[in-house]
């Protein structure tokens, strides 16, 4: 909750409400804390056992992804923070890294996000990382909205790579496949465009 929190204060400084909206932040909150108690929450952790970085997964949200979209294909990915202190160091690249190849791992063809619809520098962010823009929605209940997905399997930081656990142990890095040159090839009912590595 503390990375949270010094997210909001970050994203203010950068001229965006994300997540200090009074209207959508406590019903966020909950859903968050809801991650962590089902076990979906993962933390980095620094020396000291500093918390450097957060990321959860959750069910598809169905205010945005529909049965067009597959929703069971992919791993849809929530509240990536990254302390300001672990800034510039990639961390955020990798612990993205790490979810798809978790995806992977569990057969998923997609990692997907929707991140708050005005926050542009974040869309950017994520086409960096090799996302692709498949639609904006605009429920009038939600300030997110903006939807993105990448293959699952595909990495940016192939050379510095967090390890990938079995059941919580995060000390037996298991093997996963990185993403093969015919991925492309698939079928995309979603946005009608392949992704290559």
């Amino acid at each position: 909750m503390a990375l949270r929190a010094e997210a909001e204060g970050w994203l203010r400084t950068k001229g965006t409400d994300q997540w200090s909206d009074p209207e959508t932040g406590e019903r966020a909150i909950s859903k968050w804390r809801a991650s962590i108690d089902e076990g979906r929450a993962w933390v980095v952790v620094g020396e000291c056992d500093k918390v450097l970085a957060t990321v959860s997964r959750g069910p598809v949200d169905r205010d945005f992804w529909t049965d067009a979209d597959r929703p069971e294909t992919a791993l849809y990915l929530y509240k990536l923070i990254v302390a300001r202190e672990a800034s510039g160091r990639q961390l955020g690249t990798r612990v993205v890294d790490w979810m798809s190849r978790l995806a992977a791992l569990e057969g998923r063809a997609w990692v997907r996000i929707d991140t708050w619809r005005t926050n542009t520098g974040l869309h950017a962010y994520y086409e960096r990382l090799g996302f692709q823009h498949v639609r904006t929605e605009a429920p009038s209940h939600r300030r997110s909205g903006w939807l993105a997905q990448r293959r699952a399997g595909e990495v940016a930081l192939p050379h510095d790579l967090l390890p990938v656990g079995s059941h919580g142990d995060v000390t037996t890095p298991l093997e996963v496949p990185h993403q093969r040159a015919d991925a492309a090839a698939n079928d995309d009912t979603t946005s009608g465009n392949g992704m290559t590595p």
